[in-house]
């Protein structure tokens, strides 16, 4: 019983480990070129990641503040929602 909670739980950390990697590409491509919209597939991609990880990233940057070098900043709550999930794939991952 263990053994399937705990691959039910592992696949859904890996679907979120994805989505924030989508999410990354997104959000430099944004960077990158300013006139991007995405349509038609890249639209659901982009949808279905952004509100997967909007929550818990916003949860993270309350906590984490951002690094201030002049005009400059750095946000580190990304890195470290994704440490943090990759430190529960790696525990959940022992008990599967």
């Amino acid at each position: 019983m263990v053994s399937v909670l705990a691959t039910l739980l592992y696949v859904g950390l890996y679907i979120f480990f994805i989505a924030m990697w989508v999410r990354f590409i997104f959000d430099w491509v944004r960077v990158l070129s300013r006139t991007f919209q995405p349509k038609g597939l890249f639209l659901v991609a982009a949808e279905a990641a952004y509100s997967v990880t909007d929550r818990p990233l916003s949860a993270v940057r309350k906590v984490v503040p951002t690094l201030r070098f002049g005009g400059a900043g750095i946000d580190l709550g990304w890195s470290v929602l994704m440490i943090g999930t990759l430190i529960l794939l790696s525990i959940v991952g022992s008990f599967r």
